[in-house]
């Protein structure tokens, strides 16, 4: 996509309401959710003709080319991506230490017929932050060795498209100096994988606000990622941004379902 003709839409961005005080939503048992989603028209700008940053505006797509021959397959996701990740955040970020502390999230468009399918499979439609500051933290700590002390502390995730270009389900990043805090809603996100036992842990979800700045990166590839912090520690940085899956209104009927993967991981810094 040349940067002269940056491709601008404008779509939905699924918001949630004031109208429940402790939302709650399933990764899998969707009709269980509790939560309110008001769905509002928003500007998404092609963030490939703009100047972004992890320390600005929480996100950045970079050239990332892997040696994993086939995402869906978890031995090789572990064994192979999972150190190609540590060894990406930790050259992006110069923490002490990095930590990759969950599986490759594969998720799959509604078209596709696989969304649902899998453990935590489906898009994510409504605006949401990964982790709220009170699990960022439990989950940081949990992760740093008990002899060190920590000081700062970084969730990212590493989102990217293994399915070929145009994306039927595009992903949306709220850019970070557009939060202003209030709209963020403390939620129970909950884990329901068939046949294991729930479990859960606080994020958030994201009421609307005029001034958000939406973003988007149209026509990925697999040899792209976007990186994009879900907690900082340090407030004198990018804390969070929101992101959601919308619709890309440009995409063509006859296009291959979007197919994802994402990685999460944690930098740390002692003091």
């Amino acid at each position: 996509m040349s940067p002269s003709a940056p491709t601008n839409v404008r779509a939905p961005i699924a918001y949630a309401g004031r109208g429940i005080a402790r939302p709650r939503y399933h990764a899998n048992d969707v009709s269980r959710d509790i939560l309110q989603v008001e769905p509002v028209d928003m500007d998404i700008v092609d963030a490939r003709s703009r100047v972004v940053g992890l320390d600005t505006a929480g996100f950045v797509l970079i050239e990332h080319p892997s040696a994993v021959g086939d995402f869906t397959s978890r031995i090789e996701v572990d064994t192979v991506y999972r150190p190609e990740i540590v060894r990406l955040i930790h050259a992006l970020s110069g923490a002490d230490h990095v930590v990759v502390n969950s599986p490759g999230i594969l998720r799959f468009s509604e078209k596709s017929g696989q969304a649902g399918a899998l453990d935590n499979s489906r898009p994510a439609r409504f605006a949401h932050v990964d982790v709220s500051d009170a699990t960022a933290e439990q989950f940081a700590q949990r992760a740093s060795p008990t002899e060190r002390t920590l000081g700062r502390f970084v969730h990212y995730n590493i989102w990217r498209v293994i399915s070929a270009p145009p994306q039927d389900v595009a992903l949306a990043l709220c850019d970070a100096r557009s939060v202003h805090g209030e709209e963020l809603i403390a939620a129970d996100a909950v884990f329901d994988a068939p046949g294991k036992p729930e479990w859960s842990f606080e994020g958030l979800v994201v009421a609307h606000r005029a001034s958000h700045r939406w973003h988007w990166f149209p026509d990925m590839n697999r040899r792209e990622a976007i990186v994009f912090k879900t907690h900082d520690s340090d407030r004198r940085h990018a804390h969070c941004v929101p992101h959601v899956a919308f619709d890309n209104p440009l995409c063509p009927a006859d296009s291959a379902p979007r197919v994802s993967i994402e990685m999460r991981a944690i930098a740390l810094w002692y003091e």
